[in-house]
């Protein structure tokens, strides 16, 4: 049996950027809070990373357009950096996005409320009155 090793790829930060998607800023930024790590630095001290990075980054985007926020993306890499599939605590957090998704949804709902209920008596020339900056908002 012949076990084939494959070599890892590393990646400068531009490459990274330019296959992820990520602005070089972005990818520093998220080196800093933990997210990423570096395998190395070459001898002009740029950043190299191993190309698995790009499918973590791609990850970390995926999560954040779900309305998770980096602190949650954070915990959930690290159960997987821990050898661990995170999919059960990123349920919970996606469950939880959902309940907040509904209670805006219902703020929305009261002041599209208010907003229609204020339109339906808005007055286009309203009387002025001294000390009132438009008659229509008057509490």
């Amino acid at each position: 049996m012949i076990m084939v090793v494959q070599e890892s790829v590393l990646l400068k930060i531009g490459e990274v950027a330019t296959q992820s998607g990520v602005p070089i800023k972005t990818i520093r930024y998220y080196e800093q809070l933990g997210l990423l790590k570096t395998v190395d630095r070459t001898e002009g001290h740029f950043r190299l990373f191993d190309s698995s990075v790009v499918t973590r980054l791609g990850f970390i985007k995926r999560l954040q357009s779900l309305g998770l926020s980096l602190q949650e993306i954070g915990e959930c890499l690290l159960v997987h950096d821990q050898g661990n599939l995170p999919c059960h605590s990123i349920q919970g957090k996606l469950e939880h996005q959902v309940a907040k998704v509904d209670q805006r949804i219902a703020e929305l709902m009261l002041l599209r409320q208010e907003l229609t209920d204020l339109l339906q008596h808005w007055s286009v020339a309203p009387e002025a009155k001294p000390g009132v900056i438009c008659p229509n908002l008057e509490l």
